[in-house]
């Protein structure tokens, strides 16, 4: 079963900074000139310390890891940042709106004990690439904390961690508040009542865990858990230490807050003729102009757009036959599996993959000769997360994309005081 913990969190001390100007989204949507905005924003803003800026002259001993470890242990010695006096769980909320609607996402921040993915209770879902877990996992050696959480889910029909997050959130006034870029507003309390620190602990104890957003900080993790043990010799003692934990947010896939968004894929080096290829395998159906992609491929199963550099023409390919035997069973329904194992590595044998979120942009790039060719995808539906995940499979990276994003900075797991 999936071991959950209140911890004592760092969070930052609101009567020194104002929460909005010290948060920042997650370190693998932050571009170049937004880093630049966030540094301006405040001195004290997480992303100095989670996503610090690379510097002429930086080395092997002094470099941006070294600056996050500097910034941290100053802010806490300065009481920029504190630590709660009680081991806690947070209750987190964001009100935000997805095409017109207005959604609430709640959960919490707790710490889970580590395992092996796919070996006991948290389950993967997508596969990972290994440059962000190294920079991770050197940011983990510097700060010896969790900056970041992991984003994860848990299905409790039940609802009894559910009921107690929604009775903190009710009582008032949250510990922190801020809105993201996009509008969403990220609220943040404290749980520190033993009754519902229980009700917690009780709900999830034999759930499954899927993580939703953050594969690489668990596996980065899981090699920190490794180095600290051989380096501590504790790896054989049976009582837990710090680094046996991860932060993660945890959301119930029953309280209908979550939202997928797909992302949409574009390569070059495309064969001849890729119509011709394509009809052997899918029925294709050319898009009237005055049709959105969007709204064409969400009317059918299996559907995915197509649009090739030089052809203004825009199509809905259809899966009509199964090539995909060798897939696993619980991967092989799924859009993605059928873009990439059938698409991109049967037919067209494509080498390098772009992502794009935005469908208009994702066209632009193709009418500007970019690339040569755009696919578009319907989102993945939280129960494909949750069959696959537990199935002990993967997707292909980047099949989901969980929104809205969680603010990195609300709280901080430090291994040790």
């Amino acid at each position: 079963m999936a071991e959950i913990i209140p911890f004592k969190g760092i969070l930052y001390n609101v009567s020194e900074v104002p929460g909005e100007d010290v948060v920042a989204p997650p370190y693998d949507i932050i571009t170049p000139e937004y880093k630049e905005a966030l540094y301006n924003k405040s001195p004290y803003n997480i992303v100095r310390i989670d996503f610090g800026k690379e510097l002429e002259g930086d080395n092997e001993s002094e470099n941006k890891y070294k600056r996050a470890s500097e910034f941290f242990n100053s802010w806490l010695k300065h009481g920029i940042l504190i630590r709660s006096k009680n081991p806690a769980f947070y209750a987190h909320e964001i009100e935000y709106k997805i095409k017109g609607q207005l959604k609430k996402l709640k959960g919490f921040f707790g710490l889970v004990r580590l395992e092996e993915l796919g070996k006991g209770n948290i389950h993967p879902h997508e596969c990972t690439h290994s440059k962000p877990k190294a920079d991770r996992l050197n940011l983990m050696r510097s700060c010896n904390a969790n900056i970041s959480p992991i984003f994860s889910l848990y299905n409790s029909p039940e609802k009894e961690a559910s009921e107690a997050i929604e009775k903190t959130i009710n009582k008032g006034k949250p510990y922190i508040e801020a809105k993201d870029s996009a509008g969403s507003i990220h609220r943040l309390w404290t749980i520190e009542d033993k009754k519902d620190i229980e009700a917690i602990k009780n709900d999830l104890k034999n759930r499954a865990v899927f993580i939703a957003d953050g594969h690489h900080r668990y596996e980065t993790a899981l090699e920190f858990q490794k180095e600290m043990n051989k380096l501590s010799a504790v790896g054989s003692q049976p009582s837990a230490q710090p680094w046996d934990y991860v932060l993660m947010f945890l959301a119930n896939i029953s309280d209908e807050g979550l939202t997928i968004l797909p992302a949409h894929r574009l390569v070059k080096d495309m064969p001849e003729n890729p119509i011709n290829i394509l009809s052997e395998w899918f029925e294709i159906k050319e898009l009237p102009s005055a049709e959105k992609m969007e709204d064409a491929i969400s009317r059918h199963k299996h559907a995915i757009g197509f649009f090739q550099h030089g052809n203004h023409r825009q199509y809905i390919l259809q899966y009509k036959k199964d090539g995909l035997e060798d897939v696993h069973p619980a991967l092989r329904g799924l859009d993605v599996t059928i873009l990439h194992e059938l698409i991109f590595k049967k037919l067209f044998k494509v080498s390098h993959i772009e992502y794009e979120m935005d469908i208009k942009e994702t066209v632009d790039r193709v009418n500007k000769g970019l690339y040569d060719a755009a696919f578009f995808l319907n989102p993945t539906r939280v129960e494909d997360v949750e069959r696959v995940a537990l199935s002990s499979v993967r997707m292909p990276p980047k099949s989901t994309y969980f929104y809205p994003k969680l603010l990195t900075g609300l709280v901080i797991y430090k291994f040790r005081d």
